[in-house]
């Protein structure tokens, strides 16, 4: 008669089995999960309305969303970009380049007709975004690399285009997509919304959307299954710049002229939504929901610490506390 034998690790599986975790606890972690972000929206919002009556009034949800507008669509772009597991420190610069060339094109009594200006400054951001996406993915270059040396690049052709100086008196037809309303909601917020249910659709339910995934997830397993991952990084960049030149022409519009100096540190509020939305770095996690509500709660944020009368300095400090937190949840 044969005796069975136990190995060490039969024996320890025996006298220790692993004891699943109970339902209820991983529902709760699965719901913190998913919801996590929304619910930290919510507290945030309550906080800040018990802490200023102010908080709550239409017209100051009006102005944070107006200004959220601009960093929501940069981070639409970013999220794209963090998802192929790259990232784009350029999109500041971008926004001020794309801007500058458009407002040359709507300016004094010669200006163009809107859309020739705006065209031209989604050309441009899309046009310098293809370099960075031609860099990345065709000769290889660490994204960090290529987008801070573009980020250099486009401030100086800035301030070169038109010697340092701001170009005012920009055409009315051009400053209605920053100062614009309709129904009551201001033309900027109207253009995230379209922007982010165009994108949002596009990564949910299209081929693109499902590459871009794969492609953050593993690239290599992403090429042997037959996806073009250069062609998918080159576009990701693309959509960046275009992205960029698109919030660069509102914050033109917005504030009746456009500045050499537009854009400055930007790139770090995009990538703090994106991050705070909970799009993993290490790329093919993240959704534009989650981008959304993270733009959201950096505006809700800045304006609530504004009403509350906290010095732009200690904003600062907060905002990051914020951010490593984030991550670390």
């Amino acid at each position: 008669m044969q005796v069975p034998t136990f190995t060490k690790i039969d024996a320890m599986s025996t006298i220790n089995p692993t004891v699943p975790a109970p339902a209820s606890r991983m529902r709760w972690r699965h719901l913190l999960t998913d919801y996590g972000i929304v619910l930290a929206f919510i507290v945030l919002c309550t906080v800040l309305s018990l802490a200023n009556e102010n908080f709550l009034t239409w017209g100051n949800w009006v102005n944070i969303l107006r200004q959220t507008s601009i960093n929501g669509i940069l981070a639409i772009g970013m999220t794209y970009v963090i998802l192929t597991k790259g990232i784009d420190l350029s999109v500041g610069s971008l926004l001020a380049v794309s801007g500058i060339v458009a407002a040359s094109f709507v300016t004094g009594e010669s200006a163009s007709h809107p859309m020739v200006g705006i065209a031209a400054g989604l050309a441009v951001g899309a046009v310098l975004g293809a370099v960075n996406g031609g860099l990345i993915a065709g000769l290889a270059v660490a994204p960090f690399v290529v987008t801070l040396g573009m980020l250099s690049v486009a401030r100086g052709l800035t301030f070169i285009y038109n010697d340092g100086m701001p170009i005012a008196a920009l055409s009315p037809g051009f400053r209605y997509i920053g100062q614009g309303m309709v129904a009551g909601i201001p033309v900027p917020v109207v253009i995230l919304a379209a922007t982010f249910l165009v994108f949002w659709f596009v990564l949910r339910y299209t081929t693109f959307g499902r590459a871009v995934y794969a492609v953050g997830g593993n690239e290599k397993s992403a090429k042997t299954s037959g996806i073009n991952t250069g062609r998918v990084i080159f576009m990701v960049y693309v959509l960046s710049g275009a992205l960029s030149a698109l919030a660069g022409l509102i914050l033109a519009a917005r504030t009746s002229s456009a500045l050499p100096q537009a854009g400055v540190a930007y790139e770090l509020d995009a990538i703090a939504a994106v991050v705070i939305g909970g799009t993993s770095l290490s790329g093919g996690v993240g959704s534009l929901t989650g981008t959304l509500i993270g733009a959201l709660i950096i505006g809700v944020i800045n304006n609530g610490l504004d009403l509350l009368g906290v010095s732009s300095y200690y904003q600062q400090v907060i905002k990051g506390a914020i951010i490593v937190a984030a991550v670390l949840l």
